[in-house]
């Protein structure tokens, strides 16, 4: 079957199309290649994705229906994989408008074209963002998340209602994955390991915010594309034993809606990702200490445990491993 892959430009995005491609599936990549950051990277994905025979580009915006319409229409996809948004933190809180236009108006448009078209299943990113000012970790998919502290969580908490709608209304099963601080090969320059990688091979200082004090539940993107590819087969159907008395936020028992967190399950100290990060590289970092950035949050630990039951997936790579595999294709991307 065709499987559209929205964000095949991206990071996940393009890894999960090439995983797809090298399995013999069909993937139509649906990716404006917008300038977030450098499109050049961008579209060097895109070239390895047009090496494979079964691959489609459409290079257009999810904000513009008429365009997703018409993809829909050509290429008739039976799942899709949702994996374009506008991401990062930081950057949500100077440019509001972004979100809304792609993860809002973006999100209710694919919606609408997987309604019409009654796809199999819709396979959606959410972010372990959503969980905001919970205290409480590790983080389940149990917990009520009703309190970001971004603009940009609040966008993907939305999606999670509104795909949860539209599996009530009109029978679609959908399911978002909540991802957890995802790196390796291809990474986004805007991510810590980049942009630590890239200062400290210019022998400038790497920015450290809150002083060091966090932790993040690193994942790698092999692991990442697995849990994604497994959730894809597992199409989610009512809860029989949900209760509408205490109602469980990660379930539904009146439509085929599911959510899971998607990490590693194992939170790394900062101090201790840059120390991995200085014996790859054999140099120290020269670390600059900030303040906590606004909408940022100091630690992030997933519980796997019901990704894990419901389809086999279990983590296999380790930061040890996965920064040098990094560091090695930054080193052969950028001819170091």
């Amino acid at each position: 079957m065709t499987i559209l892959v929205t964000g095949s430009a991206g990071f996940i995005g393009f890894h999960t199309a090439r995983r797809l491609l090298k399995a013999g599936r069909r993937v139509v990549g649906f990716d404006v290649v917008n300038a977030y950051y450098d499109p050049a990277l961008k579209e060097a994905r895109l070239d390895q994705l047009k090496a494979y025979p079964g691959f489609t580009e459409v290079r257009r915006d999810l904000a513009d229906r008429a365009a997703l319409d018409a993809a829909f229409a050509e290429h008739k996809p039976r799942a899709v994989i949702h994996l374009a948004a506008q991401a990062g933190v930081r950057y949500s809180v100077e440019n509001p408008g972004a979100y809304v236009d792609s993860n809002l108006v973006g999100f209710a448009n694919l919606l609408e074209c997987c309604r019409a078209a009654e796809v199999a299943h819709l396979v959606y990113a959410s972010t372990s963002s959503v969980y905001g000012a919970n205290t409480a970790q590790p983080f389940a998919e149990t917990q009520g998340v009703g309190h970001q502290m971004s603009l940009y969580a609040a966008t993907k908490r939305a999606n999670e209602v509104m795909a949860h709608a539209y599996a009530h209304l009109f029978n679609l099963p959908t399911t978002g994955l909540r991802f957890f601080t995802v790196y390796g090969p291809w990474g986004r320059p805007d991510m810590a390991l980049f942009k630590f990688t890239k200062a400290m091979l210019a022998e400038q200082p790497i920015e450290v915010f809150n002083h060091g004090r966090m932790a993040r539940d690193f994942t790698y993107i092999d692991d990442i594309v697995d849990g994604v590819l497994r959730v894809l087969d597992h199409i989610p159907t009512p809860d029989p034993d949900w209760d509408p008395a205490n109602p469980r936020p990660d379930t539904s028992g009146i439509a085929p809606f599911r959510v899971y967190n998607i990490g590693r399950g194992a939170p790394v100290a900062l101090n201790d990702f840059i120390e991995v990060l200085e014996k790859t590289l054999g140099m120290k970092a020269q670390r600059r200490l900030l303040d906590m950035q606004p909408g940022d949050v100091p630690s992030t630990h997933a519980d796997i445990s019901a990704l894990s039951h419901d389809t086999g997936y279990q983590p296999q790579t380790s930061v040890e491993e996965g920064v040098p595999n990094f560091v090695h294709w930054y080193r052969q991307f950028h001819r170091i």
